[in-house]
């Protein structure tokens, strides 16, 4: 990540390199980002850090048995960078073991439009993260298993709250979700 550097305002759409580069830098500018970490708290939490028409980005503070679930990003692409404790990615893949990735503070990843994963907590300690996405992220979408096996999507906008299944997607066994909680810049909280 970049140390102490200044977050360049996109001029367009950021993919690949260039969006994870721009999670990096936000990650390497703490007075984006430090007044909402929160370390003590069972829930993850999301807090509103940066927004203009190519990129929106949140900082997520994560703690033990913290799970998003499978979902995507419908039509944006994403950059993740860790600041501080561990989290694991797992990509969905079929007629497989997910593709599973962990990383730690000083890491960071990108996630094209695409993408269907989920991410959890990792490692001992609380985790910190930065999330950007471009376009700016407006839905997500979500995965169950249907009673009779089917995979099954569910469009839901960015504000409401990332869970895992209640049943694993891949193995059917039960899974507890984790709650998230969304403050934006006025302060208001609302579930994401």
């Amino acid at each position: 990540m970049s140390a102490a550097r200044e977050p360049t305002p996109p001029q367009a759409v950021l993919i690949g390199a260039e969006l994870e580069r721009f999670a990096c830098e936000l990650a390497g500018a703490p007075h984006y980002w430090s007044e909402y970490v929160r370390e003590d708290c069972a829930e993850r939490i999301y807090e509103a850090i940066w927004e203009d028409e190519y990129v929106n980005a949140w900082v997520v503070c994560w703690s033990t048995d913290n799970d998003t679930g499978f979902h995507d990003h419908d039509l944006s692409a994403g950059g993740i960078a860790v600041i501080s404790g561990s989290v694991r990615e797992e990509r969905l893949a079929l007629a497989r073991a997910p593709l599973t990735r962990t990383f730690s503070a000083g890491q960071s990843f990108y996630l094209g439009v695409s993408a269907i994963h989920r991410v959890t907590h990792a490692g001992q300690g609380p985790a910190t993260t930065i999330h950007a996405y471009s376009p700016p992220l407006t839905r997500q979408g979500v995965y169950r298993t249907a009673a009779d096996g089917a995979l099954e999507r569910d469009a839901l906008p960015f504000t409401e709250e990332l869970r895992a299944a209640s049943t694993d997607l891949l193995s059917g066994a039960s899974s507890h979700p984790a709650s998230a909680k969304r403050r934006g810049r006025s302060g208001a909280t609302t579930l994401t």
